[in-house]
């Protein structure tokens, strides 16, 4: 897990930038609605030489842990919402067309559970506020409609986005992880993961601490970047999930 790394897939056509757009915006707003700052400073994940992770902020904007946490709430939030979505249309398109969905419904589905339980971890962790829950409501109810009516005009460009939503997933913790690594989340330092963290994804003894906890959840989005890059590669109607041994 430590061997994960930013990456970027480049946009190849219109279709690509339209994807990349809409996620730069996205990450603007969250940015705005969670506080978030950074500055390109020395700070990496221990071995890691990808200038991309580069993270330091100080002062008045530095990145606190209750600050991160917020972050992830809201990340998580948001990033649950695409595979159900996804899952939902392509199950009443299977219903609809009486043929087989070719095993997309079960990976989206699990895309959703697996973020839906990053954001359960986080909440053992810190419970939003009242305002943070309308913002969370309200983004939820734009992204959700907004979302199901781009998956029905095109999966593809959909995928895509979800793709380059998790790029932006995994240089957020991976910046989180070069903060505890640099010492300036102390209170992070001899964190416990919750009990439902260490069920969820096995965690063995000695290996339970919250930047081990940032390595599971930023080895997931890693995952979820690559299914969806390359569901947006495949012809979308036809082509079979290559991410399940056998499509239903």
């Amino acid at each position: 897990m430590n061997a994960i790394r930013v990456a970027h897939r480049q946009t190849k056509n219109w279709a690509d930038r339209i994807a990349l757009s809409m996620v730069r915006l996205l990450r603007w707003g969250m940015d705005t609605a969670t506080g978030y700052t950074h500055d390109k400073g020395s700070v990496k994940p221990k071995g890691d030489s990808n200038p991309a992770s580069l993270s330091q902020n100080k002062g008045w904007f530095a990145m606190t842990e209750r600050k991160w946490l917020v972050r992830f709430l809201f990340l998580e939030s948001v990033a649950g919402v695409p595979g159900m979505v996804a899952a939902s249309v392509r199950h009443l398109h299977s219903l609809r067309r009486l043929k087989r969905d070719n095993g997309w419904i079960e990976t989206l589905l699990e895309e959703a559970y697996n973020e839906r339980m990053h954001l359960l971890t986080f909440m053992k962790m810190a419970e939003p506020g009242r305002f943070m829950k309308f913002m969370i409501l309200g983004a939820q109810g734009v992204f959700y409609n907004g979302f199901f009516l781009s998956y029905l005009i095109s999966p593809r460009i959909c995928h895509r986005f979800v793709g380059h939503l998790e790029e932006e997933a995994v240089l957020t913790y991976t910046r989180a992880i070069a903060e505890i690594d640099a010492g300036n989340l102390p209170k992070w330092a001899k964190f416990e993961a919750p009990e439902i963290a260490v069920r969820y994804w096995n965690m063995p003894e000695g290996h339970r601490t919250m930047r081990d906890l940032l390595l599971y959840v930023r080895a997931d989005e890693a995952k979820h970047r690559e299914v969806n890059h390359t569901l947006s590669n495949l012809e979308q109607k036809s082509d079979p999930n290559p991410f399940v041994s056998e499509c239903k």
